[in-house]
């Protein structure tokens, strides 16, 4: 059967890459097209467009390529035309997503939604439309099944692919001395916004002598290069970029800061004691700070801490993020030991409501199996 698969950022080209894995391995005739990156490109098939052709994040960046992500959906849609696959599997980035599963159930052809929009957090307005033009949706968290089931939205939950990454790394040390890891986010605002408060840490942390010998690791993101983070790190000698290696930096990290997002629950998965901080533009927060109040079931905007319904790390947000308070909490998750060790306990229990491993293939599967109906 025919695939057409579309990721738009680092993290779905990653879910992209073990699910075409998947898919091989359920469907041994599956031939494979889609929107992606590097990571899906080593699985197989046939690479149409790389993800960080439209990659955006906030008012600004969709505007500036505006005329990319129209040209894009024009293209897109024209080759699932032409190819006419079996199905068309989109994987999160609903702001693109959204536009061809519409396209794609108006012209008949099957739409499987893998890793479905955070409806539960905003915009529940599109719960209409997945209803309307999604088959099926495959969701990956526990707490994703309440949700959508009172909501009458078909879902298939077979764990957290999350899951599989992690366990199916390699790991290997990245420096020898002791460190601590920065998780700036992928987006250069959300580099802008959190690099000035990790370096003002690392600043303070460096002056202290119990921490005068530590380094500080940044995660290199994959849509950026080390011109977006040199700025913020000259005259640092004792911070350092490093691109590829983002969970072998958080598996040997004292302690992280990260920005909220993926890689927050990838820290818990691999056990890195972390805290999480956001932050945006002042108008944005107070729309955001609209949006979570209009849904007060959401009181974490961490997936752990959603996944547990409890604060199992702490989160810096909007005007609570300053270097000080990074500075406490990192020392506190360096130099409390129960506080350290009671947060590991709960990274125990978020991998335990995520299920086992092979989500991956048993997704590939259910895909599979829907198809033959």
């Amino acid at each position: 059967m025919r695939y057409f698969i579309i990721a738009g950022e680092a993290s779905g080209d990653l879910h992209g890459s073990n699910l075409i894995r998947g898919l091989v391995a359920e469907d041994k005739s599956a031939e494979i097209r889609f929107y992606g990156g590097a990571m899906m490109e080593s699985a197989g098939g046939l690479k149409l467009s790389d993800y960080k052709d439209t990659a955006v994040m906030g008012l600004g960046d969709v505007l500036a390529k505006l005329g990319t992500i129209r040209r894009k959906l024009r293209e897109c849609k024209q080759q699932i035309l032409e190819w006419h696959p079996d199905a068309v599997v989109l994987i999160d980035y609903p702001g693109f997503n959204m536009k061809i599963a519409r396209f794609c159930h108006e012209k008949g052809i099957r739409v499987f939604y893998y890793i479905a929009p955070k409806t539960w957090a905003s915009r529940e307005s599109r719960n209409a439309k997945l209803k309307a033009w999604v088959d099926k949706l495959f969701i990956v968290f526990p707490f994703e099944v309440p949700y959508f089931s009172e909501r009458g939205i078909p879902f298939i939950y077979k764990g957290n692919p999350l899951i599989d990454a992690v366990d199916g790394h390699d790991f290997v040390r990245p420096e020898e001395a002791p460190y601590i890891a920065i998780l700036a986010g992928s987006r250069k605002g959300e580099i802008a916004r959190t690099m000035p408060n990790a370096v003002k840490m690392a600043e303070q942390l460096h002056a202290m002598p119990q921490y005068a010998g530590y380094r500080f690791l940044v995660a290199g993101a994959p849509s950026r290069t080390p011109e977006d983070y040199a700025a913020y790190i000259e005259g640092h000698p004792y911070i350092e970029v490093i691109f590829g290696r983002t969970y072998d930096i958080l598996k040997y990290a004292d302690a992280a800061l990260i920005n909220s997002g993926t890689a927050s629950l990838e820290a818990a998965l691999i056990g890195t004691p972390q805290v999480v901080c956001w932050s945006t533009s002042y108008i944005t927060a107070m729309v955001a700070k609209h949006i979570f109040r209009v849904l007060d079931h959401i009181k974490y905007i961490s997936l752990g801490n959603l996944i547990l319904d409890k604060g199992a790390f702490r989160e810096l947000i909007q005007f609570d993020f300053t270097p000080e308070a990074v500075t406490a909490e990192i020392r506190r998750l360096i130099e409390d030991l129960p506080y350290r060790e009671a947060m590991i306990a709960d990274y125990a229990e978020i991998r335990s409501r995520l299920g086992g491993s092979g989500a991956s293939r048993a997704v590939a599967r259910a895909m599979v199996d829907e198809l033959k109906g």
